[in-house]
């Protein structure tokens, strides 16, 4: 198999990880992907209408997918198309430069990452590369190098991402009876991130995972992908594959979201498969609160015990580098918060 130059050692780990497999349980959950679903679709325009019936319609549209789902998928979103195609276009540029620029030379508040380096075993592994970058960095003109054209849209594209991510997050907090700037008030520019993501084609598996199951640990995620397909979501207790659409921007609820809405909205399992024979892009936003913000309930009785966002993170940190993948949130909460006043929370344990 060819290796292009600007891909990373991606063969090469993963080889090396199927030789070092131990006895370990990294087998797969067993539940096959069934069916291919079209995720909700919700029309924006309704909130933008001026209509008080089509904006109750389009915030309910937002909940209840939120809630039954944890997905949904939004147009008439507010950013354009064409900002769209401009940060595919400089993506795309950015993953075709050679790997040891990529991986030696700081780009982007030197944010490269390539697989899992704390794999255990191969279904751990991921095969794709991503440079994670704060919204707070994507400002700073040396963190491009050559790349001078990204900046100006990684900047708007971040920005446009930031109002639709605080408008869906008001509406949210709003359907349960909260003030609707009360998530937007704690997550800004200083603590968001964005996610520039490259699936190189795997020609040796179609059951090699781009990116590993995983729930998202944030408030909420939006994602624009490309046509490729390869976006898988746990509906049911079974995978089903998303359908790709250009067109429209992806919406997912997050740990966090799940946490403070009492498991009214849901963060679901989901993952990326890699594609036998073409590559794909993705780019994703995540708002995410600042990580002293301390996550509680949206009302009382509470499902879960009050934690702090840097807590959550650090534990997530912890798993991976110990058993190669992040636990998801109730496991978190059950190993670390139990809910008793007879337990000590983690801060008093630290």
């Amino acid at each position: 198999m060819m290796i292009e130059s600007w891909n990373p050692p991606l063969l090469h780990d993963y080889s090396k990880l199927s030789r070092l497999q131990s006895n370990r349980d990294c087998s797969n959950d067993g539940v096959l992907m069934m069916e291919e679903l079209e995720l909700p679709m919700i029309d924006l325009n309704g909130l933008k209408s001026g209509d008080e019936r089509e904006m109750i319609r389009c915030e309910n549209a937002i909940a209840k997918a939120s809630s039954e789902w944890g997905f949904f998928q939004v147009v008439n979103h507010g950013v354009s198309l064409e900002l769209l195609r401009k940060m595919r276009k400089e993506q795309m540029k950015l993953f075709k430069a050679p790997f040891e620029m990529k991986a030696t030379c700081g780009l982007l508040n030197n944010s490269y990452r390539w697989g899992n380096s704390t794999a255990t075993c191969p279904k751990q592994f991921n095969w794709s590369e991503a440079f994670h970058i704060p919204l707070t960095k994507i400002s700073e003109a040396a963190s491009y190098g050559e790349f001078t054209t990204l900046r100006d849209v990684m900047v708007e594209y971040a920005t446009s991402m930031q109002d639709l991510a605080k408008s869906l997050a008001s509406v949210l907090v709003r359907k349960l009876d909260h003030k609707d700037s009360e998530i937007g008030e704690i997550c800004n520019e200083n603590s968001c991130f964005l996610r520039l993501n490259h699936y190189p084609s795997c020609q040796i598996s179609q059951e090699i995972f781009g990116l590993v199951p995983h729930t998202d640990s944030d408030f909420l995620t939006i994602l624009h992908q490309d046509e490729v397909g390869g976006l898988q979501l746990m509906k049911d207790s079974k995978w089903v594959a998303v359908k790709p659409n250009q067109n429209a921007l992806i919406v997912n609820i997050g740990d966090l979201f799940q946490a403070w809405s009492n498991d009214v909205y849901k963060s679901v399992e989901h993952k990326v498969m890699a594609n036998g024979k073409k590559e794909r892009f993705s780019i994703a936003y995540f708002l995410c609160p600042s990580y002293d913000s301390i996550i509680g309930s949206c009302k009382e009785p509470s499902i879960y015990k009050k934690f702090t966002f840097g807590e959550y993170r650090y534990h997530i940190q912890q798993d991976v580098k110990l058993i190669g993948h992040k636990v998801g949130l109730s496991r978190f909460l059950q190993k670390y918060l139990p809910h008793t006043s007879t337990k000590k929370s983690l801060s008093e344990n630290h």
